[in-house]
């Protein structure tokens, strides 16, 4: 029988600003049974599929991207913040709400070669997914699917990847901010 994912997910209201509703995957990962389940489940989604590897988004990312890496037996590459990989790296920048951020990964890890699926815990406005999928694209990867955990459809981010034609999936929904 398999467990109700979104009942391992706590909410904190007004966390980080008053008005919001986070939704904390901590509880999730704490949950060995959850935790496993989460990760077999999407890698479940996407087994033979041809994927070289999984890139997981700093820093969430990297918890159930390495997972699902493992389970579908391929590589895992940290798509990290500015200034945080050691070596050669490439960047794509980004839009905040105050602001401009960026992302990088290794040069040279990728090729036209390669297919990408990109994993992190959370969909929200999409703009670090889409930030990430431009970048490994650079590279000359395919990058045609991303699955999340959680997505919150009324922020949009989901409807803004799917526009980039990347195929989305998620474990649970909450809606609502």
């Amino acid at each position: 029988m398999s467990l109700d994912l979104k009942a391992l997910v706590r909410t904190i209201p007004d966390y980080p600003h008053k008005g919001i509703l986070f939704r904390d995957i901590t509880t999730l990962i704490e949950h060995p049974e959850g935790f496993k389940e989460s990760i077999e489940r999407i890698a479940s989604q996407y087994r033979g599929k041809g994927f070289t590897h999984v890139a997981g988004i700093e820093a969430r990312g990297f918890i159930f991207g390495a997972g699902v890496a493992i389970a579908l037996g391929v590589g895992f590459i940290p798509v990290r913040k500015k200034g945080k990989l050691p070596g050669e790296t490439i960047g794509q920048n980004y839009a905040l709400e105050y602001g401009v951020d960026t992302i990088e990964i290794h040069a040279g890890v990728l090729d036209s070669d390669d297919k990408v699926l990109l994993v992190d815990d959370l969909i929200a406005t999409g703009g670090t997914a889409i930030a990430a999928v431009g970048l490994l694209r650079r590279t000359g990867a395919t990058v045609d699917d991303a699955a999340f955990v959680i997505d919150l459809p009324d922020l949009g981010g989901a409807s803004k990847l799917k526009a980039k034609n990347v195929a989305v999936t998620a474990l649970i929904a909450f809606e609502g901010h």
